[in-house]
């Protein structure tokens, strides 16, 4: 199938202003896309020998429109390196950067490329970008990732024997390869433990003491290889927000995977995590495409109560989403924080849901998959920004 990555249009557009920095997992389809986005490339991937030796003396082929550079974030000083191309010869071609490591950290150490790149990032397909390909109905494609993943190969093949094999050839690329070769990590072994340890503890609220004593381990080192399977894009966090809320709010965050298909456990579980992806993937192009400030956050209190998602636009609340499986009655913790977000959209989606209503107080109970399908976090974030 030929998919339709819905950043693409923003991309062509940015590429001829600025050198387009692209993250996101391995095997997403950040390459794929790339060489899609003009019929006139060239392209050097880092992780080849003869293309590395290209890269290092600056060989491409200049009349063509796109240069693709895929991993230089694995070369010493790159980030200098694309600077000191940009500084010289501008975007002549236009260049696209990809790679399976989060590529924003550059505004932390030195940022060299200020003024000169943009950054975008790449997820899983999901039903919007599913129902923008063609896709089969909305019932077959949501089964489907359920059982493939949103990855496009596993997803296109279909197939459940390929998707197992799949999935831990994938693991060994980033565990192997991409970990040992950019992080100064020699315990691989406990961080794979650590992953399969956490594939039962999505969307749960993490501690990391717990997890520290399980592998004995120290906290600090838990929080460490955290961070490194989130910048390799294995896994997010999100935090709880805090602000005018009171004190009682927890602080453990909660743990999602972008390979939904490894959690362990029943499909509401599994579908949280999908709904989750969702959201991020598109808080994500709200900032980086639109040029939104946006933020994905949890919502939990002592006593147990809590909001699945909560997304802030420009560090305003703008919208409270409660995820279900088949329970179509409104969470009582929505009156909970509603005191804390006047103006606020209140929406539950349910997987399994009968008919759609709106109570009284202004809580939106939805058919899950239709929203997904067709979710524009924007148009929340301007009625929430009205009512402020």
């Amino acid at each position: 199938m030929n998919f339709q990555r819905l950043i693409a249009s923003h991309l062509k557009q940015d590429l001829t202003k600025k050198i387009i920095l692209l993250s996101g997992p391995r095997q997403v389809g950040k390459t794929t896309l790339a060489k899609k986005l003009s019929s006139s490339f060239d392209y050097l991937n880092f992780d080849d020998e003869d293309d590395r030796k290209s890269i290092l003396a600056r060989r491409w082929d200049r009349k063509k429109d796109l240069l693709i550079l895929d991993e230089i974030h694995k070369m010493n000083k790159w980030k200098s390196w694309l600077k000191g191309i940009y500084d010289k010869e501008g975007i002549h071609p236009q260049i696209l950067v990809t790679g399976s490591a989060r590529m924003d950290i550059v505004r932390k150490m030195g940022d060299s490329l200020a003024g000169r790149h943009f950054q975008y990032q790449l997820f899983p397909l999901d039903l919007k970008e599913l129902a923008a390909s063609g896709s089969e109905n909305l019932e077959t494609a949501y089964q489907n990732l359920l059982r493939f993943s949103g990855f496009p190969e596993p997803f296109g093949v279909g197939s459940e024997s390929f998707y197992t094999k799949w999935k831990r050839t994938h693991l060994d690329l980033i565990l192997r390869q991409d970990i040992v070769t950019l992080e100064a990590v020699r315990d691989i072994s406990s961080i794979e433990t650590l992953l399969f340890m956490l594939q039962a503890r999505v969307a749960a609220p993490f501690s990391y003491a717990s997890v520290a004593q399980d592998l004995q381990r120290d906290t600090k080192t838990i929080q460490r290889w955290i961070g490194i399977l989130e910048n390799h894009y294995v896994l997010f966090r999100l935090q709880p927000y805090s602000r005018n809320i009171a004190r009682s709010i927890l602080k453990e965050p909660k743990v999602y995977l972008y390979d939904y298909c490894r959690v362990e456990g029943d499909e509401g579980k599994v579908f949280e995590n999908l709904v989750a992806v969702s959201l991020k993937k598109e808080v994500a192009l709200l900032n980086e495409a639109v040029g939104i400030e946006s933020s994905l956050h949890t919502l939990r209190i002592k006593g147990g109560r809590e909001i699945d998602f909560l997304v802030l636009r420009k560090n305003r609340p703008a919208v409270l989403i409660e995820v279900k499986l088949s329970d179509s009655t409104p969470s009582p913790n929505f009156s909970v924080f509603r005191r804390y977000f006047p103006g606020c959209k209140q929406i539950q989606i349910v997987r399994n849901l009968s008919r759609e209503f709106t109570t009284p107080d202004g809580i939106e109970v939805r058919s899950a998959l239709p929203w997904l399908e067709t979710l524009d976090l924007s148009k929340f974030a301007s009625d929430s920004a009205a009512h402020s």
